[in-house]
């Protein structure tokens, strides 16, 4: 898939936070491909082609992008949960919607364009909505740089005026299973995001374009090189990690692997603290992604067997929730009440910004309240 190379969806968060990036990011070697960005490739081909062929996911088992296949698995846990939530934004399954349409900004920047998962009009509401398929960082829509991107281009984009023609609302919308995030804008507000993302790019392509760090670099490519991450603030922004000679590139790598392990024992300690009762300003700890457990294995073996054959509830164990409510789905039912219930598999720790409430640890805070009463 093509990405613009001035700015894009994806990019424009940093791009307007920290203008030098878009030279540096140039300097830097293509990114090799991943188990993870194959896997999220390969989802969003084959939701696109469901809803284009209106065609069950199951049709597509087997289908592979690189390395990844479709399995059974990755239709239960991502793409039907999926299209059940884009049953939430059109229950009456009025909403006429485009898939995987390209947008630009035109003539407005020069080489700025990128594709929309989805754009629809339902009744007098534009709505922009993005697939997630991740599992680690929770996607907010609320003032989202990425769908205030999709959604300026395609308002300039010739062929897409049906979505906005009248409407007088915007709906962003992200699904990234098993959640569903909404927020509803105006236009003034995508046309004063546009503005602003203009006046980025023209620093960009200026002389001195302004450097600024912060949330923004967590998935800038340039961080090697960055003046800012380095420390060497007066390294020329157009020097090149290539020109790094044997013995260079040999002393960064070391110094790498100590500063790795020096962050893994700090993560470490910081958890150590969290989960034993303490503080560390600016993080807490929070719930790890809940998986679904039956209640009573034999008590849901006996409500699944009411509607199922046996050969489909039982596996060497009783089949998954997920697995369950699948099959089910079928035949236009749901998971028999009170036999499931969503368990995380731990703690791990989060900047207090997550959406994700803290973990109460009810025993350390009352064995620390009990003893100062003795």
């Amino acid at each position: 898939m093509l990405h613009s190379s001035i700015v894009g969806g994806s990019t424009a968060k940093r791009v307007m936070n920290c203008p030098a990036s878009v030279d540096l990011s140039a300097q830097m070697p293509a990114k090799p491909s991943s188990v993870f960005a194959d896997t999220g490739t390969l989802l969003h081909n084959v939701i696109a082609d469901c809803l284009n062929q209106t065609l069950p996911p199951e049709v597509f088992l087997g289908v592979k992008y690189n390395d990844i296949t479709l399995t059974p698995e990755l239709i239960a846990d991502k793409l039907q949960p999926a299209l059940d939530l884009l049953n939430e934004v059109d229950p009456d399954e009025t909403m006429e919607y485009a898939v995987e349409s390209r947008v630009s900004f035109g003539d407005v920047i020069h080489g700025a364009f990128g594709s929309t998962d989805l754009v629809a009009r339902r009744g007098d509401c534009a709505v922009i909505l993005d697939w997630k398929f991740g599992d680690g960082v929770i996607v907010e829509a609320e003032e989202n740089e990425q769908l205030m991107y999709y959604t300026a281009a395609a308002m300039r984009t010739p062929g897409l005026e049906w979505v906005f023609d009248g409407a007088t609302s915007i709906e962003c919308i992200i699904i990234q299973p098993p959640f569903i995030k909404r927020w509803t804008t105006t236009f003034d507000r995508i046309r004063q995001f546009e503005r602003e993302l203009i006046y980025a790019v023209k620093l960009a392509l200026g002389d001195r374009p302004p450097m600024k760090s912060g949330e923004h670099c967590r998935w800038c490519a340039a961080k090697p090189i960055c003046p800012l991450m380095t420390g060497a603030v007066d390294r020329s922004l157009q020097s090149q990690i290539q020109a790094m000679d044997a013995a260079q590139l040999g002393e960064a790598l070391s110094r790498a692997d100590m500063l790795e392990g020096w962050i893994s024992d700090l993560r470490g300690l910081a958890l150590q603290v969290l989960e034993t009762g303490g503080s560390v300003p600016g993080y807490k700890l929070v719930a790890k992604r809940a998986t679904r457990k039956w209640v009573d294995e034999d008590a849901a073996k006996a409500a699944l067997l009411k509607h199922l054959p046996e050969s489909e509830v039982m596996e060497s164990t009783v089949v998954s929730p997920a697995q369950a409510e699948k099959k089910l789905k079928k035949l236009k039912l749901g998971l028999p009440d009170g036999t499931v219930i969503s368990v995380s598999s731990g703690s791990t720790m989060a900047v207090e910004s997550d959406p994700r409430p803290a973990v109460l640890l009810i025993g350390q805070q009352l064995s620390a309240a009990l003893s100062k009463l003795v």
